[in-house]
């Protein structure tokens, strides 16, 4: 895989990708920032969730010039909710650069739309909405350098074909055309005939992604309570050997410091580190002189120590072919392992797209209380103690032990013995920088479909089946649009 810092980014864009614990591209990434660098326009085949949105937009991004107060990069997207989350994504994407982003869609405030569009640097846009604005006159676009196509065959399949000729020959004739299409129909195509300059072609087939071996569990929680929570769990499984992978660098050293406070035999490891601490730290893991490695997705690469019996998801990957890699740490040479996954109520989608992509269900855990944990720590120490009486000769022990019986009482001297076994966890408090949710459109779409509203491959509801384009409007001048027949779309 290939990391950003190789594909010569400027210091900014590299920041924010720090921040939101990026290091290695994704394969769409890879392939199409670089020709997106150089200006090329681009046909992308690609599913949901494998990062198109940073292979479209940091090379859009890195073209912006803040200090020009115009819409210069424009993504057209098919529903609202797509068009929010890309707009969140490259607000964070551009957030070093100082590049404001603003989606507009259908159903929000006109007036207000119009305001803002003069003071951003790029606009995500559903197709309906920004018509709306060309024809209004209320949005200038001759400064636009970069126009995307996002999810084209849905917008296809949305009657929304004719709106996307309709915007991009609006644009500039002088721009960079992205394409990014889970399928390519005939339409499709054409438009990447008639409406691109030369395009490249890049094809990412989904993985059919299995993983043998590994019991997959999720503990849904608020971001706030993770880290009690992982505490907690490594008591009640108290695993041989344990990898916690976190999304970012500074994440990484946080966690591993606080499980260090709490008692854990842990240590980190991340890009930061020199590569002689790296591997001492590797080496000690392997060895069993420390039970918990805490890592980012780089510095865990080609990791691969069978004893691994627990992984545990800190921070939920980027795309599920990360998700997979993580998990693949543990269930080695035949052996079981467990994986289990933290999810703030905000990324339950991508869960969602991991069992799609996985084919397996991940089942809920319940979070544990502190008293559970307690008991949990107390069950190791009766397992360690009746290990100890089964794989030991203790004749050396017995004088000792009948002299105690004498003192004490039995179940006393017993008690006694798992406290001294039992870790007793400080509580200390520990604080961490809170890290950005990752989240898909899918589980939106999903509610829609439930609501009735619209559905993938399904067409608007119009009055007269022959005028693909008839839409209600209002019947009053100015051309001013009203509602269409389907109401779930934007």
């Amino acid at each position: 895989m290939t990391t950003f810092q190789s594909l010569g980014l400027s210091k900014p864009i590299l920041k924010s990708l720090d921040i939101m614990g990026f290091e290695e591209t994704t394969p769409i990434q890879e392939q199409t920032i670089p020709l997106g660098l150089e200006g090329k326009d681009v046909i992308g085949q690609a599913q949901t969730g494998t990062g198109k949105t940073a292979a479209f937009g940091i090379p859009m991004l890195e073209k912006i010039n803040k200090q020009v107060k115009a819409v210069q990069g424009l993504v057209i997207a098919p529903t609202r909710e797509l068009a929010i989350q890309v707009a969140e994504e490259l607000n964070r994407l551009g957030k070093g650069k100082g590049v404001r982003v603003l989606p507009i869609y259908g159903g929000s405030n006109m007036e207000r739309q119009i305001r803002a569009l003069k003071n951003n640097h790029i606009v995500v846009a559903t197709p309906g909405r920004l018509l709306d604005h060309i024809r209004r006159k209320t949005i200038n676009l001759q400064d636009v350098h970069t126009a995307v196509l996002d999810e084209a065959d849905e917008m296809l399949n949305m009657g929304f074909i004719d709106d996307i000729r309709d915007i991009l020959k609006a644009l500039p004739e002088e721009r960079q055309t992205l394409l990014f299409s889970a399928t390519m129909p005939k339409e499709i195509r054409d438009i990447a005939t008639t409406l691109m300059n030369n395009p490249e072609e890049v094809k990412v087939k989904a993985k059919e992604m299995t993983v043998e071996n590994i019991e997959q569990f999720f503990v849904e929680i608020p971001e706030k309570h993770k880290f009690d929570t992982l505490t907690r769990l490594l008591d009640i499984h108290d695993p041989a050997l344990a990898i916690v992978f976190g999304r970012t660098k500074r994440r990484v050293d946080e966690v591993a410091d606080g499980l260090q406070a709490r008692g854990f035999s842990a240590e980190g490891i991340h890009g930061d580190l020199t590569q002689g601490k790296r591997m001492s730290t590797l080496n000690k893991f392997k060895r069993g002189r420390i039970e918990i490695l805490v890592a980012t997705d780089v510095a865990a690469r080609g990791l691969d120590i069978s004893d691994v019996s627990h992984v545990y998801n800190f921070d939920i990957p980027q795309d599920p072919e990360s998700y997979v890699h993580r998990i693949g740490r543990t269930g080695r040479a035949g052996r079981k392992g467990k994986s289990i996954s933290f999810i703030t109520p905000r990324e339950k989608d991508q869960l969602y797209l991991i069992e799609k992509i996985t084919k397996k269900k991940v089942e809920r855990l319940k979070v544990p209380s502190s008293e559970e944990a307690a008991r949990g720590q107390q069950k190791v120490a009766v397992e360690k103690l009746a290990e100890t009486i089964s794989n030991n000769d203790l004749t050396n022990y017995n004088q000792a032990a009948n002299e105690l019986l004498e003192q004490y009482d039995s179940t006393e001297l017993v008690a006694a013995a798992l406290k001294m076994m039992t870790k007793e966890r400080s509580e200390v408090p520990v604080r961490l920088s809170h890290v950005q949710p990752i989240s898909v459109k899918n589980a939106q779409r999903d509610k829609n479909k439930k609501k009735g509203g619209y559905r993938k491959g399904g067409k608007r509801n119009f009055n007269n089946k022959n005028k693909s384009r008839n839409r209600n409007f209002n019947g009053k001048g100015g051309g001013k649009r009203g509602s269409y027949q389907n109401k779930g779309r934007s």
